[in-house]
């Protein structure tokens, strides 16, 4: 994947390629309830962005509006440095993949990606060469007199794909892209698709639920919530250091301590937790007065399980083993502590067959280093 710079740095100023998509102040209200509400965003040239988040938190809306598909309520759009707000969805340098893939039945490969070039009054002769140049990038050559219903869901996708990008346009836009295919093929497809994108040079936001689609194809994401954009960052950013409870909780799965600071020193701070019997110790300080109620953030794949208790007075605590589940190459413990709590461990098959695998009610110890801890205060 390709690195870019952070949507949130202001170290200095951005360059046109850097704002190739500019979403200034947008706001989309249904009567009066706010869909998007003050969205501010760049996204930088042959950027693939993902826009990520539940049922009803704007993103589809977001995506509909850089169609053209939805007007804005307020606030602007540009493209390349091209105001869209008083261009129809056919004039802008815009196409969009839908979630249905949305082929015409009763065409062929050929002439459902040709479609939208014919409809432009673009010369046969040059229809022929971008139609067959957009068939070989997603090798769908072959496939080219069938009609969909004659394909797979994975082919289908791919002439979808096709006939987005045989238009050339400045930006791609992607709804729900692997909803339709189950999880092998999706798992498949996702380096593909990113593979065909990258080749072409296009700039492409995709809109998605799914944390894994995200995290694997996109080089940036926004996590969005009620509306508003949350996060924003790389996958690594986004997972590794989340900035509030939101993100921690809604990006993968994470262990979350209630607590309050009651020592903060320029490399660490402490923290004390109703949840634990021992002390949170942070490898790193934060800005904020002693008794700041915080959260502190531990992923799954972070805490270990053991029968024996930690030499370290912090960062630990004991509890019951309630449930296994075998995933295969790693199994999910789930450690029950005096209190009521429950902590999840992401523990490897190799850990788990060197160190003797605790079973169900064993009495064990979870633990976990000072690095692993991520402070969340909102």
């Amino acid at each position: 994947m390709k690195e870019t710079p952070s949507a949130n740095s202001t170290s200095a100023p951005r360059t046109d390629d850097e704002r190739f998509v500019r979403i200034e102040r947008v706001v989309k209200k249904f009567g009066e309830s706010a869909a998007v509400d003050n969205v501010s965003l760049d996204i930088a040239k042959n950027e693939l962005f993902a826009l990520l988040g539940s049922s009803g938190c704007g993103k589809s809306t977001l995506l509909r509006m850089l169609a053209g598909l939805e007007t804005t309520t307020a606030g602007r759009i540009f493209v390349d440095g091209e105001d869209l707000a008083t261009l129809p969805p056919y004039r802008r340098p815009v196409n969009m993949m839908f979630q249905s893939y949305a082929l015409f039945p009763h065409m062929t490969v050929e002439a459902n990606v040709a479609f939208g070039l014919k409809q432009e009054g673009v010369p046969k002769n040059e229809i022929r060469e971008r139609v067959a140049d957009a068939l070989n990038l997603v090798q769908m050559t072959r496939y080219a007199q069938r009609k969909p219903h004659q394909l797979s869901g994975g082919q289908q996708q791919r002439v979808a794909l096709a006939r987005s990008l045989v238009k050339r346009p400045k930006l791609l836009l992607l709804d729900e892209p692997m909803s339709a295919l189950d999880k092998k093929i999706r798992q498949k497809t996702q380096l593909e698709l990113v593979n065909i994108i990258e080749k072409v040079d296009v700039t492409c936001v995709m809109v998605t639920h799914d944390q894994e689609e995200a995290m694997t194809m996109a080089n940036r994401l926004a996590v969005m919530s009620e509306g508003r954009i949350v996060q924003i960052g790389t996958p690594n950013d986004v997972y590794e250091f989340p900035n509030s409870r939101f993100s921690a909780e809604f990006v993968g799965s994470t262990n979350l301590f209630e607590g309050r600071v009651v020592e903060d020193e320029p490399d660490h701070i402490f923290v004390e937790s109703e949840d634990l019997e021992a002390r949170l110790y942070v490898s790193h300080g934060i800005t904020g007065p002693l008794g700041m109620p915080v959260g502190i953030s531990v992923r799954p794949e972070r805490v270990l399980v053991t029968r024996e208790k930690p030499a370290t007075p912090h960062n630990w605590a004991r509890g019951v083993v309630t449930d296994v589940a075998y995933m295969g190459s790693y199994s999910l413990y789930h450690v029950r502590l005096p209190g009521g709590k429950a902590v999840v461990s992401n523990l490897s098959s190799s850990q788990l067959m060197s160190e003797g695998a605790p079973a169900w009610n064993d009495d064990v110890y979870v633990s976990w280093s000072p690095a692993s801890c991520v402070v969340v205060t909102q």
